[in-house]
């Protein structure tokens, strides 16, 4: 017991821990996943402007992930087919029809421009070693966006999931944009498929969307899907529609997929169905409409697991991109600095020719002493101490650079440091104002080449049991006693779908609500059977005459469904009742033939059905006369009236 104690408090903690922070969940710095981020650390390493085989960056990443190679090209391809930060040529699938990409040895990638701009700057970033202690690895990138919503993510850890629906690129932004600046935003998805969304339960990334197929409708004979539902591909979703077409909830004719670079499905109907016909059947039964539950789990800054808030994200964002530019901006500005200094050594070693002072010094000692003795009346423009590589660094000018020196040239090279300096520390002064610059950079760069791609609108959720078409014929053959869709002769008792359930009175006047049978054995005597949706079940009355076996009276029992548990057996008739006649018309009468207690015939008595009340199925019959009766049957009160008159 020790031993499995031990295990779970160590082993299976380590071995979780390491699956949610190290595998399965993006961290919200950079809204990578430790894969994603070894791989693009991969192609800033190989990164020379050109093309390089997929296989080779694979091989790359493997120096930093303690994991097999297919799950790194798995990851890649992934990623560059977002269209962000890779450039891809050769066969990377296509994420409409859902083919795979080639094999890592014929296709290429390359870093496009925006991962250097938005993610690159290892001066700022913080590392750690690798698996095996050679290399150094990013803990996360400095990210200016915040990717972890544009890319989107999705993964199941140990004890938790991830699912973050991808949002375009610009909307990000200009979301952030309007955070910085204090005005409200609202952002909701967007899919690289296209499609139609409502995200009236979106709830900031934490409850659920629906997503649709966008479809055109113009011929009436003919349904062509343009657009896919998130998460779907062509042949998900035509696998789909095959599929409800086997189980008889849609009708089709044939469906062929013409899908290129766009995605083309054309489904033909039938003779006799018409769009109109199948379009509900389509959202109901198919992946034309998906409902997909959103989960905003992210590794946080302090290293664990949170469930974030969309706003909670943006806000957070817009903190770290001040912070990044302002780690950039002291950076810049040092490294200026340092440059400025060094043209300033530079320009008054050659200029005052301090270099003529070495000239008959014989030990390193002296010449070093020599040059500092040299740039003592000047040092109210150095500003800064002299050290021993400043030194070094100047005694390393070639004569050849010294004669060709151009004192102008010099002049606006360090005009132009000092204005570039001013203009970092004016934005230093105004971060926020700089990152809403920064920020408009990118939006301008990106509006024409990322437009949104799926509409939102208010979708009304198609319930499957309207949508289903009711083409099982329920059938009951009073010669064997079966009941069900299945059963190939007999009576049509109803007509249903397969969801649909049917409510059945036998001949003892028990009665049973089950699911749509395909052949079920009921005995010989059905007296119903009918479908229990609210129409049928608030418009059907149920009358029943029985007899008292007490007294032999004839009573009259009206009532109707409203409540029941599936497959359960009720009674109908009271204990000491006798079955006598049933119906379920209303503008009927009772006829009742009593027993005759003389030698003088009597008429039949008749009983309009409205005249008793419509009760509970728990209530007892109301005796009809206090008469002992041989017979009773249903016929029209019209009927009855004529014969009165």
């Amino acid at each position: 017991m020790a031993y499995v104690n031990k295990l779970f408090q160590t082993n299976f903690i380590e071995y979780a821990s390491y699956v949610i922070k190290d595998r399965a969940i993006p961290h919200l710095n950079d809204g990578l996943k430790p894969v994603q981020r070894r791989i693009l650390q991969s192609l800033f390493d190989v990164d020379d402007g050109k093309f390089n085989k997929v296989a080779n960056v694979v091989g790359h990443c493997m120096q930093y992930h303690p994991h097999g190679d297919a799950s790194i090209y798995g990851a890649l391809v992934n990623l560059a087919n977002k269209d962000m930060f890779i450039d891809k040529q050769g066969n990377f699938g296509n994420i409409y029809t859902g083919d795979p990409a080639s094999a890592a040895r014929y296709i290429e990638c390359r870093l496009l421009p925006l991962a250097k701009e938005v993610l690159y700057n290892p001066e700022i970033t913080d590392f750690e070693d690798s698996y095996d202690g050679r290399r150094k690895e990013p803990i996360t990138f400095p990210a200016k966006i915040p990717l972890i919503l544009i890319q989107g993510a999705e993964g199941i850890a140990v004890g938790m999931s991830t699912k973050i629906l991808p949002h375009n690129f610009v909307e990000v932004l200009q979301a952030e944009r309007s955070f910085l600046m204090d005005e409200p935003f609202e952002l909701y998805p967007d899919f690289p498929t296209g499609g139609l969304v409502d995200v009236s339960e979106y709830r900031e990334g934490n409850g659920k969307v629906l997503s649709r197929a966008k479809l055109d409708t113009k011929d009436p004979k003919k349904i062509t899907i343009r657009e896919l539902p998130f998460g779907t591909t062509t042949e998900t979703l035509i696998a789909s529609v095959e599929a409800a077409a086997r189980k008889n909830k849609i009708k089709i004719g044939g469906i062929t997929d013409f899908t290129t670079d766009k995605v083309e499905i054309e489904i033909k109907l039938p003779r006799g169905v018409h769009t109109k016909d199948v379009l509900d059947g389509l959202y109901a039964f198919t992946d034309c409409e998906v409902s997909l539950s959103v989960n905003l789990l992210v590794i946080g800054p302090d290293t664990k697991p949170v469930v974030m808030t969309i706003p909670e994200i943006i806000k957070y964002h817009a903190g770290q991109l001040i912070n990044v530019l302002k780690k950039e901006l002291k950076l810049e500005e040092g490294q200026l600095l340092d440059k400025l200094h060094a043209r300033t050594l530079e320009r008054i070693f050659i200029e005052e020719r301090i270099y003529k002072a070495i000239e008959q010094m014989k030990s390193p000692e002296a010449i070093t002493l020599a040059v500092r003795d040299g740039f003592t009346p000047f040092m109210n423009e150095i500003k800064r101490d002299i050290e021993e590589e400043d030194i070094e660094r100047l005694l390393k000018i070639p004569i050849r650079r010294i004669s060709l020196y151009d004192i102008n040239k010099m002049k606006k090279e360090m005009d132009e440091i000092k204005a570039r300096l001013k203009e970092i520390r004016y934005h230093l002064k105004h971060l926020k104002e700089y990152a809403i610059a920064t920020l408009d950079g990118f939006i301008g760069k990106a509006a024409k080449k990322m437009p949104r791609r799926t509409e939102i609108m208010e979708i009304q959720k198609v319930d499957i049991r309207d949508a289903a078409q009711k083409n099982l014929k329920i059938r009951y053959n009073k010669d064997t006693g079966y009941l069900g869709h299945e059963v190939s002769s007999g009576t049509i008792m109803c007509e249903a779908s397969v969801y649909d359930r049917v409510l059945m009175i036998r001949k003892d006047c028990t009665y049973q609500i089950i699911d749509v049978p395909d052949k079920l054995f009921v005995g010989k005597g059905l007296l119903y059977c009918g479908l229990t949706d609210k129409e049928t079940m608030e418009n059907t009355v149920f009358s029943i005459v029985y007899r008292n076996k007490e007294n032999g009276y004839p009573y009259i029992k009206r009532c109707k469904v409203t409540q029941f548990i599936l497959n359960k057996v009720y009674e109908m008739l009271p204990e000491g009742a006798q079955f006598v006649r049933f119906t379920t018309k209303e503008d009927v009468s009772i006829v009742v033939d009593f027993k005759q207690k003389s030698l003088i015939p009597t008429a039949a008595d008749g009983f309009p059905l409205d005249k008793y009340l419509v009760k509970g199925v728990k209530a007892q019959g109301v005796r009809i006369k206090p008469k002992e009766f041989s017979s009773a049957r249903f016929i029209k009160t019209s009927t009855l009236e004529k014969k009165d008159n």
